[in-house]
């Protein structure tokens, strides 16, 4: 195979990998479930999968040290923080709301990464972080904790600090450990702290969704996230962040297709600028280095 077909290639498999995570909008919206009730099983099945795929590949499972076990315990709890606050985002909105307001997190991880690391601040950061809450104003179409559309938005910038905040905290384990046991761990985490939510379940109710719940256990969360991490072998994690731009794009376009959801102009003007300042991060990161 030629180095521009292979390049090609690559580039297909990220942007499906993509593609896949994008569903989460789609199937968030769909199951009508209790989010709580939607991560644990959503987080239920993805681990007994992921599970199953580590012992399959012999990928090592082991924790080295309490330091390592203790980040891995608050990492999931930051990864399920930022699951149901974006699940609740989507039950309160629109597809293209909540994926525009958690895609603030690339911006929101360049303001936090200097006060946690002690880097030095850039201060165009400053700028794009205006740019951010022009587009925040724009999708936002009144200031009002009554408003539904106001709510998503918070519960969807809150879920992307939970990210922002799990990214950096995972960081330097990333070099140290195997994706799929990162996400395992944390998977872990999230599914035993929410195993109480089995009380307050409805049988009948999860056993009518049961579909949905699995394509959102092992499409989303197993197959679309190990893709992706496959990708950073063929790509820089930054070049991989840019291109994952396009994932507001994919899961408006699924919004549109499959609950016809059609944005409004001033969601997509507030949504250029969100994706904006992040390709401008994005950049700027690639040009650091």
């Amino acid at each position: 195979m030629s180095e521009r077909r292979q390049n090609l290639t690559n580039i297909l498999q990220l942007n499906f990998a993509v593609l896949l995570i994008s569903t989460s909008g789609v199937l968030g919206r769909y199951i009508t479930l209790h989010p709580v009730i939607t991560i644990f099983y959503r987080c239920l099945i993805a681990v007994i999968v992921f599970y199953l795929f580590c012992r399959w590949k012999g990928i090592d499972l082991k924790i080295e040290n309490k330091r390592d076990l203790l980040k891995m315990i608050l990492g999931g709890i930051l990864m399920g923080a930022h699951w149901i606050t974006y699940f609740f985002s989507l039950q309160f909105s629109s597809v293209a709301i909540a994926l525009l307001s958690l895609f603030t997190y690339p911006v929101i991880t360049a303001f936090l990464e200097p006060v946690l690391f002690k880097t030095r601040f850039n201060k165009v950061h400053i700028a794009l972080g205006l740019l951010v809450l022009a587009g925040i104003y724009f999708l936002s179409p009144e200031f009002d904790l009554e408003n539904d559309s106001f709510l998503a938005i918070i519960l969807g910038v809150t879920s992307a600090v939970f990210y922002a905040l799990r990214n950096l905290l995972m960081k330097r384990e990333v070099e140290r450990y195997n994706g799929s046991a990162l996400m395992f761990y944390q998977i872990l985490v999230v599914s035993f702290l929410l195993f109480p939510s089995v009380f307050f379940s409805d049988i009948e109710a999860i056993a009518g969704q049961w579909k949905p719940l699995v394509i959102l256990a092992v499409l989303t969360t197993c197959i679309g996230h190990t893709l992706f991490l496959k990708s950073f072998k063929n790509f820089s994690i930054t070049a991989a962040s840019i291109m994952s731009s396009i994932q507001p794009v994919y899961g408006i376009g699924l919004g549109a297709i499959f609950l016809s959801e059609i944005p409004s102009l001033k969601t997509l003007v507030g949504g250029t600028l969100i994706i904006s300042a992040v390709i401008i991060e994005s950049l700027l990161a690639v040009r650091k280095k």
